[in-house]
């Protein structure tokens, strides 16, 4: 998720089939393997003449070890009584889920179609691609514009590499190593070339291969082999092939990301805030996705204006992102919740720490802020931002990590994801939680029979 920009004086007043599976040519692509994805068939990059990819004739959800692990983690008690219970269940697909940046983050390079498909087999409902645009005006998922120094290997392909809004600087003795690498920078052709990466570099790397970095070390590189970087297109096509046969059918939540002003100012060439949204629009429209399956997302709130009064269908699911860090952005967040329920807003996301506190009888429980009561209190459905992104959690006090921050004093082990999950869910009722590991959410959103959120605004 990027910064929340908080609203200006100006806005105040106005089991199934068809998995197909890795492999067989199609994923891991070499670097240079062009392009236009060939999913695996011949004339793809890296297909060289292999057979499409394998189709099962049913569809089956994996978790693997890690939920049981949570679970078995917890202290006694009525909920880890109840997720036992869930132990051998059959587990669905379930909208409760949502694949942040694909759902298998934790382990696979972002945004890619190895994360997407790890999110899906864990049994995201939705799945998000970051939207940001190319040079030439493409749509590609990227969760920022200008991210592809560190989360792509741009910097080892020289005739991209020197395109880069700042090149690459080696570290010295007074400066960390440097580079700022945008979507924006490169066509979307040229982007198609790009490996995708866990995000990592290294500040003190006096080369290109120096800078690629590694993963924090509860992340994993061991699927780090060059990620299949993805269009919007490409998005599409892989969410739709993950459908046949799975009623209700997955969905899609793409986020518009922010131009960050000092690297892509808007108007970049002429291409102005609103054409950007309205491509966004555009490419589900000509693909003719219903509306109704697409939860689209942003941090501006001049976005949300836009697509309710230009394309209500659209709009009327679209998340109203927010991250306040400050007891200002906070007040004003209690104000302008008013403003935007008026303007036809019907949910907002939240990040983790905005919504949760420490209280209870000692003061050692999670429970519900103030700002999550007042957000139901407008008529507002809350879905919430981010799941398993936090590492060990008996370390994230020390390491300051963000999503806990709210919480951190009281955290100490793993079996407290479960408990956070089960505040948001069960006494907060948000209608969906964004994961980067979406096996830990849909253990949890099938025990309690969460359905995700529903097509049921105006």
């Amino acid at each position: 998720m990027s910064t929340f920009t908080l609203v200006s004086a100006a806005l105040l007043t106005t089991a199934a089939n068809a998995l197909p599976q890795w492999g067989a040519g199609g994923w891991g692509n070499h670097p240079n393997g062009g392009g236009n994805p060939g999913w695996g068939v011949p004339g793809g990059p890296g297909g060289g003449g292999g057979r499409p990819p394998v189709a099962k004739t049913t569809y089956k959800v994996e978790l693997g070890p890690r939920p049981y692990y949570l679970v078995q983690n917890m202290t006694e008690g009525p909920l880890r009584s109840k997720l036992e219970s869930c132990y051998n269940n059959d587990f669905e697909v379930t909208g409760f889920t949502i694949g942040h940046r694909g759902g298998g983050t934790l382990q696979f390079p972002e945004e890619t179609a190895q994360d997407e498909q790890a999110g899906a087999r864990m049994g995201a409902g939705i799945l998000e691609c970051d939207v940001s645009f190319t040079q030439d005006r493409g749509l590609v998922c990227r969760h920022s514009l200008c991210d592809l120094a560190t989360t792509t290997d741009i910097l080892l392909h020289p005739e991209l590499a020197q395109k880069c809004a700042v090149p690459f600087t080696p570290a010295n003795a007074t400066s960390p190593a440097n580079a700022v690498c945008c979507t924006s920078d490169i066509t979307i052709a040229e982007y198609g070339t790009l490996c995708g990466k866990q995000d990592a570099f290294n500040a003190s790397a006096t080369t290109v291969e120096e800078f690629q970095g590694t993963a924090p070390d509860w992340r994993t590189e061991l699927y780090d082999t060059c990620g299949k970087v993805l269009t919007v297109n490409e998005y599409i096509d892989l969410v739709e092939s993950l459908n046949n046969g799975i009623s209700p059918p997955r969905n899609y939540t793409p986020e518009l990301k922010t131009p960050p002003p000092a690297y892509v100012p808007m108007p970049f060439h002429g291409y102005t805030q609103e054409m950007y949204a309205q491509d966004l629009v555009d490419i589900f429209k000509n693909r003719s996705i219903s509306f109704d399956r697409i939860w689209p997302q942003s941090f501006l709130y001049s976005d949300l204006e836009y697509w309710l009064k230009n394309d209500h269908e659209f709009g009327k699911q679209a998340i109203y992102l927010q991250e306040f860090d400050t007891p200002a952005d906070l007040a004003a967040g209690f104000a302008n919740l008013s403003i935007a329920r008026a303007a036809g807003v019907n949910i907002i996301g939240p990040s983790i720490p905005m919504l949760v506190t420490v209280g209870g009888p000692n003061n050692d429980s999670i429970v519900p802020s103030d700002y999550s009561r007042a957000i139901l209190d407008h008529g507002f459905d809350i879905i919430a931002w981010t799941f398993e992104r936090s590492g060990p959690l008996a370390t994230v006090k020390a390491r300051g990590e963000y999503y806990f921050s709210s919480i951190a004093d009281i955290v100490h082990y793993d079996g407290q994801y479960y408990d956070l999950l089960d505040v948001l869910a069960n006494q907060i009722g948000i209608k969906a939680m964004f994961t980067d590991w979406a096996a830990t959410v849909t253990y949890f959103a099938n025990c309690f029979d969460l359905g995700g959120p529903q097509n049921v605004y105006t």
